[in-house]
């Protein structure tokens, strides 16, 4: 059974808007711009969701589906390998300052 066209049309075009949104995650992950990536990732979770309210494609545009997840998929890869130094600094820095709370309840508790 082959969808009519408005449907199958606005089933790619969001996973076209999808694959732009993964695209400029990527391009501010590369900038080293933390916070317009989380801002985008609740666009782009957003966008995904809203997939779930729209029917299911024909074979001919699975091809086209399959492309553009492949490239929704690599971005999200070189995005998580962008954001793994970023994820150990914080974590780091989390760290050291329990490290430090620690320390200053160590010594606040001695104190009185």
């Amino acid at each position: 059974m082959t969808l009519p066209t408005s449907s199958t049309s606005s089933i790619l075009r969001q996973y076209e808007i999808i694959a732009g949104i993964s695209n400029r995650m990527l391009a501010e992950a590369r900038a080293d711009n933390w916070d317009a990536v989380v801002a985008l990732g609740e666009q782009y979770q957003d966008a995904v969701e809203s997939l779930r309210a729209i029917a299911a494609l024909s074979d001919e545009d699975r091809e086209a589906r399959r492309d553009l997840l492949t490239k929704i998929l690599d971005d999200d890869a070189k995005i998580r390998m962008l954001a793994t130094p970023e994820l150990g600094r914080l974590s780091m820095l989390l760290g050291n300052m329990k490290r430090q709370q620690s320390v200053l309840h160590a010594y606040s508790s001695n104190a009185v």
